[in-house]
């Protein structure tokens, strides 16, 4: 009979995951390779966003971004679809980077990992990316309800990641992670922030872009409601999802 990791030594290093037999988290790093993804920006009301920010976190301006991923080829997890709704952020003095309140996933591996490791707020659900003639449409569908349609003109003009950047650094992600011991007292209070790393941008496109938000209870990101459309960008890139930092943790402030 195989050993499977069921030793102290095991069970205490980093990158540990249950089932024994067959981990459900993998471990860092995994690369994600031919990633495309349709980024909708728009503006909301500040004071929406503000309350759905923990402090000490400060919103550093009105702009909302919805990234819909479609990751073909992704390590260990393989063919999956995203949904992850971002809003600049800032940890006085320690981060700069963006705020997740709402992410989605198709992938069950991928919802377990960005809770237990990350913080981030992930739900099942699905996402999708389509192109229609002259047209990229993206979208969410949750408890049967089409809960996010985005629509931006195919490949019109070419454009720099940095001008999706300049928005601002979303690539840089700060994240809420709150886990409970099982008496139910808190065991996890953090800020965490992770950054991606050997990004390769294969291409870029820029143009107007169209945002609707349909209310869903368990899926509310009609609580940033579109004020102002502004431009969509599509790209196709490469990354690698490293480790991260815990850069404030609650339990030890108080």
């Amino acid at each position: 009979m195989p050993r499977w990791p069921n030793r102290t030594e095991d069970i205490v290093k980093g990158g540990f995951s249950t089932p024994l037999d067959a981990p459900m988290v993998p471990a860092f790093p995994f690369a994600f390779r031919g990633c495309q993804i349709l980024t909708l920006v728009y503006r909301t009301d500040i004071e929406a966003i503000r309350a759905l920010m923990p402090e000490p976190l400060v919103p550093t301006g009105a702009e909302v971004m919805i990234h819909i991923y479609r990751m073909t080829d992704t390590q260990r997890l393989g063919h999956y679809h995203e949904v992850n709704v971002m809003v600049g952020a800032e940890l006085s003095g320690r981060a700069v980077g963006s705020y997740s309140p709402y992410l989605f996933l198709s992938s069950d591996i991928g919802v377990a990992h960005g809770r237990e490791v990350h913080g981030q707020p992930k739900k099942l659900a699905r996402p999708w990316l389509d192109f229609r003639g002259d047209l990229i449409v993206g979208g969410m569908e949750r408890n049967g309800i089409d809960v996010l349609t985005g629509t931006m003109p195919y490949k019109q003009t070419a454009a720099d990641i940095g001008q999706l950047q300049a928005i601002f650094p979303f690539a840089t992600n700060l994240n809420l992670k709150a886990v409970d011991h099982i008496d139910g007292t808190p065991a996890i209070r953090q800020l965490t922030s992770r950054s991606l790393a050997d990004v390769t941008i294969h291409e870029c496109w820029r143009g107007p872009c169209t945002v609707e938000l349909r209310p869903n209870a368990q899926a509310p990101i009609h609580r940033l409601p579109v004020r102002e459309m502004l431009d969509g960008f599509f790209w196709a890139a490469d990354f690698t999802l490293v480790p991260g930092q815990i850069i404030h943790d609650y339990l030890k402030e108080a």
